[in-house]
């Protein structure tokens, strides 16, 4: 009985070592790759299952948000059972199971070292993807053109001055000469050109053996000069530039959260974290995405206003001003836009669709109480007369509050609403605890690291609020698993700091 006991220990304890292993895994790849997180978490979840079979057991620690969470799964679920399109909801349950990556790290990290190194992992893995974008940016891509002339085959097709073309029949192009090429074939179907123009990428049919008279390719295409692409919105490894926007303005809060509580900032771990910061906004300038930067703005507010003197705040605040007017030239020269626009398109494609999703939510007791079914507005939309008849592109609502109350039902949302309020107060006595035992004992050890995560996470969770007014965010699994590992790492906080110090929630 003695050996088989210590036989247990001993693969519990393999057991332990792999789930954190995994953990780091996930940190790793959460800013970079779907498919890499999702695996980490389900193979760290297997792990974790596996391990309550071996003495001596898990014990399961209770977190202030568990009622609230559980709750608003299960009012997930029940929407789905009772959807319009019971089994499309049903499917995107899986989705909704991601909060369980909130408990893997929440109940896994053994203690406060591994909960800093893996705040520093997923900072770190982050600048991998910085480094990505601003050699891309360097380096460009496509063929954007110039002096397009009338005569041209592109002009006549719909291309115009400043449109990057990307691909030609599938293939990236690299000069002109390809997409002379590509027009010579001896073929009856147009060639399909992909273009980036503004944010928009749209494919125009260039009809083959219509090159003009020349000897060089900018002649026969009718242009009068070309360059490297470099003004489309970055997207790091995601391939979509809103996820990769939110996805950094939450490292940004994090690694913010870390400089602030940093004791002696002028030293080594400063300048990293100084140059941590500076790429990341260079990334997020460059993905051109208004709600990411003000939820990105707001955050920051929050970090200094809890964080820095008045002096500091005031000096910071002018430092900004330059970094503002940057981020609305930018804005103006790649989207053609202003901040808030009333003529910019996706402005008022937002507008048409709240109009119509709060005219569906109210419509029926039934939208109100359950919603509608998760996804079940891809199935019916034309029924119910969304997206202005099909006139405008059908998606999402693109706002959390409006998209969860018409999905799940208004009882969900409040849940939701609750989930997220109670988190914020426990990031805030976690902090009040931290600073009182600062206060007595000075800074010990390391104890500046877990503030600034707890800092880091409290601004990010209101940026991430704040942007999702008018962006689903929380259905965008990259950013979520992001945002619920970040939750797991404070409540680990919450647990290996306030609990132990005594204090009761």
């Amino acid at each position: 009985m003695t050996e088989q006991r210590e036989t247990e220990s001993q693969t519990a304890r393999v057991l332990d070592g792999g789930i954190v292993a995994f953990l780091f895994v996930f940190a790793a790849a959460a800013p970079n790759s779907i498919a890499a997180t999702q695996s980490a978490w389900l193979v760290g979840l297997a792990l974790w299952l596996l391990r309550f079979a071996f003495r001596p057991r898990p014990r399961l620690q209770r977190t202030p948000i568990d009622y609230f969470v559980l709750g608003f799964f299960i009012l997930s679920g029940i929407s789905s059972f009772l959807s319009y399109e019971p089994m499309v909801s049903i499917g995107k349950l899986r989705a909704a199971s991601l909060f369980t990556i909130i408990y893997l790290f929440a109940e896994n990290i053994p203690s406060l070292r591994v909960a800093r190194l893996l705040a520093i992992t997923l900072i770190a893995a982050c600048i991998v993807n910085v480094f990505y974008t601003a050699g891309e940016r360097l380096l460009g891509r496509g063929v954007k053109v110039y002096g397009v002339s009338e005569q041209s085959p592109l002009y006549k097709a719909g291309i115009r001055d400043g449109d990057t073309l990307l691909e030609v029949d599938g293939e990236k192009l690299r000069d002109p000469q390809e997409l002379v090429s590509a027009l010579a074939k001896p073929e009856k179907k147009p060639a399909a050109v992909s273009a980036y123009r503004h944010e928009l990428q749209p494919v125009f049919k260039v009809p083959r053996g219509t090159v003009l008279p020349g000897t060089t390719p900018l002649e026969q295409l009718g242009i009068g000069g070309w360059s490297r692409g470099r003004d489309w919105r970055a997207t790091g490894f995601y391939g979509q530039f809103v996820t990769y926007a939110e996805v950094v303005q939450l490292i940004i809060a994090l690694t913010m959260g870390l400089f602030v509580s940093l004791p002696v900032k002028r030293s080594w771990a400063g300048a990293l974290l100084l140059a941590a910061l500076a790429g990341f906004g260079y990334a997020l300038l460059l993905t051109v995405t208004r709600a990411s930067w003000l939820g990105c703005a707001v955050s920051t507010l929050i970090i200094l206003l809890l964080g820095v003197g008045r002096r500091t705040l005031i000096l910071i605040g002018v430092l900004a001003v330059p970094l503002i007017l940057a981020g609305l030239f930018i804005l103006q020269q790649k989207r053609n836009v202003a901040f808030i626009d009333q003529a910019d398109q996706s402005t008022t494609w937002r507008e048409t669709v709240w109009r119509e999703g709060f005219k569906l939510l109210v419509s029926k007791p039934r939208h109100l109480l359950l919603g509608v079914g998760m996804d079940s507005i891809k199935g019916h939309w034309r029924e119910w007369g969304m997206f202005d008849n099909g006139r405008i592109p059908w998606g999402h609502m693109h706002s959390n509050l409006l998209q969860i109350a018409l999905e799940r039902g208004v009882p969900a949302l409040i849940l939701w609403l609750a989930l997220l309020f109670v988190y914020a107060r426990t990031l805030w006595r976690s902090l009040r605890v931290i600073r009182t035992r600062s206060g007595s004992d000075g800074i010990t050890g390391l104890l500046w690291i877990e503030r600034g995560i707890l800092l880091g996470a409290l601004g990010g969770l209101a940026g991430f609020f704040i942007s999702g007014l008018v962006h689903y965010n929380w259905g965008d699994s990259e950013v979520v698993m992001v945002f619920y590992m970040i939750m797991g790492l404070t409540l680990a906080i919450h647990r290996l700091v306030v609990q132990s110090s005594g204090q009761t929630d």
